[in-house]
């Protein structure tokens, strides 16, 4: 199945975050969702916005000044990348739901960790399960996409410098997770980040479904409104400390109670209003 035929329509719709287009006519219309994508056509790389079927090719940066082309992709004729190709930084929340905590007490902040930017693959990319451990556990989540340098801003300005959100799969090897003193390789191993399809902006993050499935089988399922720290609470309190910038990508945490899978399972994070990111899981060579 292709994936666009799985992106959700978006029913409830806010103001879209602020973007930094090179014209008017650039910038998506504020009271309706905008659904951004990197992909690769033949020889070509670039940014697009999805219009129904098509990609609308744009000129120029997403995380700085772009525009329109004329240029239009029919979606099933391209290739889905990770949406931000360099960002200078993957932060995750750990234990942002409740219901992942167990009998621990919440945290009265975000507890930010750091995964790997060389972590991050794309839909339809193979997670590979290595050999040296357990079998890795899926972790569906929230990623938030960072639209432009954020320091020190408060909770009530922190979504203008949100681009929008996109679907995340904090893979986790356990037994290094346990064992060693940092998450280095428990987190942040080769293709233990999948992210995508796309980016939307232009929605409420805090009102959304989420949900994976193993094989077709519901693992996990809720919704962002259960988050303990939503999504400007989160890029608020990070910015503190930590200066985000253009592409930055934070993992919001996951909700419920994670399994193993196994090579050649299928896994599939759906988020409501973004879409299905698919990968499957390989054993190590």
């Amino acid at each position: 199945m292709k994936w666009h035929c799985l992106l959700s329509i978006v029913v409830t719709m806010l103001p879209a975050a602020t973007l930094a287009p090179a014209d008017d006519k650039a910038a998506p219309k504020s009271n309706s969702a905008v659904k951004y994508v990197r992909f690769q056509h033949g020889k070509t790389t670039a940014y697009g916005l999805v219009e129904g079927e098509q990609v609308r090719e744009l000129e120029g940066d997403l995380f700085g000044e772009w525009a329109k082309t004329d240029k239009l992709h029919p979606l099933d004729e391209v290739k889905i990348l990770v949406p931000s190709p360099r960002p200078s930084k993957v932060i995750a929340l750990a234990g942002n739901f409740r219901d992942h905590l167990g009998d621990k007490p919440a945290p009265p902040t975000p507890e930010p960790f750091f995964k790997l930017p060389s972590s991050l693959v794309a839909h339809e990319a193979d997670v590979v399960q290595p050999k040296e451990t357990e079998p890795v556990h899926y972790e569906a989540e929230v990623v938030i996409v960072i639209g432009k340098r954020a320091k020190d801003v408060s909770e009530e300005e922190a979504l203008d410098y949100v681009l929008g959100i996109t679907c995340g799969n904090d893979i986790s090897a356990r037994f290094w997770q346990k064992n060693d003193v940092q998450w280095w390789r428990a987190k942040g191993s080769d293709t233990f980040g999948p992210v995508g399809p796309v980016v939307v902006g232009g929605i409420d993050y805090g009102n959304l479904d989420l949900e994976l499935r193993v094989n077709g089988e519901v693992r996990q399922k809720t919704n962002t409104k259960n988050m303990i720290h939503n999504v400007a609470q989160t890029v608020s309190f990070i910015s503190q400390w930590v200066t985000l910038e253009p592409g930055d990508l934070i993992f919001a945490g996951t909700p419920g109670k994670t399994q193993p899978v196994q090579p050649g399972d299928v896994m599939e994070v759906e988020l409501e209003g973004v879409g299905v990111l698919r990968n499957k899981i390989v054993a190590e060579e």
